[in-house]
């Protein structure tokens, strides 16, 4: 009934988003090339579709052979403009993605955040001229920036081409725009997903652009690691689960199926934790009779939470480090990723 309600919203939004994109396409307004590679992770929804995980997945694919940098705009930073990313920062001043992948793969890679990606990229480029290829967090929607490579992921469970624009659906713009993809990833799929499964969702895919490649990815979550030692968890506790991310279904799925789910708390996409929040947390769990009990959070909670290493260091706090794992045609996925960064590379030569 509500998207009935909020169907000529829709409409409206999609008139515009159309409008905005014929602009780019006439030339009317531009699309800026730049002298290194750039590649594109983005999505055609709102809300958590596994980007992320592919963006760690290409710095893994890339950073032996290539400088690289990651630019990402900082959703749920306090600041603005562009930043480099720096030791001792917090999720507050560059977001906590960023903050994620910069603790992760320091001092190999350039993290930064800004806006203005068209803005951003020649700042990058001037205080670090040694980055060869940049990869856009989050910019399949950005068109003032032209990539060498376009990925586009969508979330298995909530596909793109099963849903509708803003803000009747979670589209951010109309299903067509997929044609400007040059791979299409399928993500959080059930490991066991057939190929009777994957050939449907390629047959959709399809339908808006032919002949894309299509990939099918799972999430891999790794052992669950204490917030302040690093130690491997052991056994199988009751979990007090709290998450502040946009789409927790994956993650419930998987801790209901590995451990003990005794509550889950959810909190909204990006959410800073303040005091009173790491009061609450602490409160709540010392009132659980459960036995061998234990806090469970996301690594992307876990950076947004080191402000507050002292308050927590006691606990059995613990987070779940995740990646992203292919169902099937990896190789050919990297292939294509490596082709076209040769391809840039030795056009420039």
């Amino acid at each position: 009934m509500l998207r009935v309600l909020l169907w000529p919203a829709s409409v409206i939004y999609g008139l515009i988003v159309r409008f905005r994109n014929h602009l780019y396409q006439i030339g009317y307004k531009k699309s800026f090339s730049f002298e290194t590679n750039l590649i594109s992770v983005g999505n055609l929804s709102v809300g958590g579709n596994g980007k992320t995980p592919m963006v760690e997945y290409l710095i893994r694919l890339l950073k032996t052979n290539y400088q690289l940098a990651v630019l990402s705009r900082g959703y749920g930073r306090s600041t603005s403009g562009f930043r480099m990313a720096n030791p001792g920062d917090q999720a507050s001043d560059i977001g906590d993605e960023p903050l994620q992948m910069f603790l992760k793969f320091q001092p190999e890679l350039t993290v930064a955040v800004g806006e203005s990606r068209e803005l951003a990229i020649p700042t990058i480029l001037l205080e670090k001229p040694d980055v060869q290829t940049i990869i856009l967090d989050d910019a399949f929607q950005h068109r003032a920036v032209k990539p060498q490579l376009s990925i586009l992921v969508t979330d298995y469970w909530a596909a793109f081409f099963n849903d509708v624009l803003l803000p009747a659906g979670r589209l951010r713009e109309p299903r067509k725009g997929v044609g400007r993809a040059d791979v299409v990833v399928i993500t959080k799929c059930p490991p066991e997903i057939g190929i009777d499964k994957r050939q449907e969702y390629t047959v959709q895919v399809q339908k808006y652009h032919t002949g894309v490649p299509v990939f099918f990815t799972s999430i891999r979550y790794l052992n669950p690691l204490h917030f302040s030692s690093g130690i491997m968890l052991s056994g199988n506790p009751t979990v007090l689960l709290f998450s502040g991310i946009a789409n927790s279904a994956t993650l419930v799925r998987y801790v209901s199926n590995r451990f003990t789910l005794g509550e889950h708390m959810r909190f909204r996409d990006h959410f800073q934790y303040g005091k009173k929040d790491i009061i609450r947390l602490k409160g709540r769990f010392a009132k659980l009779s459960w036995d061998q009990k234990i806090l469970l959070t996301t690594e992307k909670d876990m950076v947004r939470l080191l402000k507050f290493s002292e308050m927590l260091r006691d606990l059995p706090l613990f987070y779940l480090p995740i990646e992203c794992s292919f169902i099937d045609k990896r190789d050919e996925f990297d292939e294509t990723v490596l082709n076209s960064m040769k391809s840039f590379h030795n056009s420039k030569v």
